[in-house]
């Protein structure tokens, strides 16, 4: 890895440029939240401005019909703490997350660009926003991947550590020169089929400090 261009290329793409098509809806909604309101690194304030990017949201989506109507139940596979599953066909599934591991919905959103930068395989798309019982949830579309073996952690850990991310504990790494943070990659989230490893469900945070430092 090119630490220096791809810092470079991860900047660009939180500031809205990617070519990839998938990325396309979540840097416009991206742009949108961080279009309308004062931001800041302190994760209370992110916390105090999510309620208000909520509402933002809710209009956005109605503006743009992005409110999907339904979700069929019968589809439904899995649910964690964050998110809902849904399977679509044979190679899909769709995902509603209401961004609860996240101080913004912002936040969220940069985790999506962030996963389809280093994880292509398994990319997001935004498909669009389902309100259910007043909570309102982004609907995601993945790839999707049947494991066929359990997934060895070590290899995770080498495969992470040949990136240049750091294990700080258990399932959580950090890459001190890009200033990210990329938690949970627990077997659950990190799938195994025929000795591959495909991380489907990850957890990007941003280090502003260090993130946004230039390379001389």
């Amino acid at each position: 890895m090119d630490v220096k261009q791809t810092k470079y290329e991860l900047q660009h793409i939180i500031q809205g440029a990617s070519s990839a098509s998938y990325d396309a809806l979540i840097q416009t909604v991206s742009h949108y939240l961080k279009s309308g309101k004062r931001t800041g690194p302190v994760a209370e304030e992110k916390h105090q401005n999510k309620i208000q990017e909520t509402a933002r949201l809710k209009v956005f989506a109605k503006e743009n019909q992005l409110f999907i109507k339904k979700i069929s139940e019968e589809k439904f596979i899995s649910s964690g703490a964050e998110q809902k599953v849904y399977i679509k066909g044979a190679k899909q599934v769709i995902k509603l997350n209401d961004a609860i591991y996240y101080a913004s919905w912002e936040d969220y959103f940069h985790n999506l660009l962030l996963h389809n930068y280093f994880f292509s395989d398994t990319a997001y798309e935004l498909l669009g926003f389902y309100e259910l019982n007043s909570v309102l949830y982004a609907v995601v579309s993945q790839p999707y991947v049947k494991a066929n073996c359990m997934t060895d952690l070590n290899e995770v850990k080498s495969f992470m550590a040949v990136n240049g991310f750091l294990n700080t504990r258990r399932h959580d790494y950090y890459h001190p020169d890009l200033g990210l943070i990329i938690e949970d990659l627990h077997d659950e989230n990190v799938l195994t089929n025929d000795g591959l490893l495909y991380f489907i469900d990850t957890v990007f945070y941003i280090d502003p400090v260090e993130f946004w430092k230039i390379f001389n």
